[in-house]
């Protein structure tokens, strides 16, 4: 294990609160992460999404504040940082929010 083995998530969010002052979606979703300063991208399973950031698995451990890009299905790419990291884990805090429910729709479609 690392010195960047906190994870946010296991603790109240918000002034005084008890609970996430925002909701997150558990699935398990593939995506693409590249680390700003590599050129590889490598494949990752998104663990949980919210509208500000996400958990991947991903066996890099990298410093909080590392700039990555992610493709995410039904989204595109997104930008965000590296917010905490673990063995195995890490939290990205997102640039920009997104829409959570987009990554859960069905890729392709049926024809009436």
């Amino acid at each position: 294990m690392d010195s960047f083995s906190h994870d946010p998530a296991d603790h109240a969010m918000g002034a005084g609160g008890s609970q996430r002052s925002v909701a997150r979606d558990s699935l398990f979703l593939m995506a693409r992460l590249r680390f700003a300063e590599e050129t590889g991208v490598r494949d990752v399973r998104v663990r949980n999404l919210s509208e500000g950031g996400l958990m991947v698995d991903c066996a890099r451990v990298k410093e909080p504040g590392t700039p990555v890009t992610l493709d995410l299905r039904g989204i595109g790419e997104v930008t965000g940082k590296v917010a905490w990291c673990t063995e195995g884990r890490i939290g990205i805090a997102l640039d920009s929010p997104i829409d959570p429910m987009k990554a859960r729709k069905p890729v392709g479609g049926t024809k009436a």
